[in-house]
């Protein structure tokens, strides 16, 4: 895990950040994107990358798959809110679903 601290952001940083990625809006206090793949296994390789992942951060999604999609959705309990380490985990999403 990063040395880097959790920060809850507020409604204008949460705003601005969203803005800068791919496809991710603000749904329920959460941010939240949809992903889909060809099929079930691509899906379920997609979602073993990302475990890995959020396990180095101790950063952990709220996800749920149907076959082909996965819906994620992205809030730190701890902070009570969006935080850095949601846009962090974000980024590094997107990454992974690119290949």
């Amino acid at each position: 895990m990063s040395d880097e601290e959790y920060s809850k952001l507020s409604e204008k940083e949460i705003r601005e950040q969203v803005a800068k990625l791919d496809g991710w809006k603000v749904v329920s206090g959460k941010i939240n994107k949809t992903f889909e793949f060809e099929d079930f296994v691509q899906a379920f390789s997609f979602m073993t990358r990302v475990a890995m992942e959020a396990e180095k951060m101790n950063h952990h999604p709220e996800w749920f798959n149907v076959y082909n999609r996965v819906r994620i959705d992205l809030v730190t309990h701890d902070v009570g809110g969006i935080s850095n380490y949601d846009i962090k985990l974000a980024k590094t999403i997107d990454r992974l679903a690119k290949g």
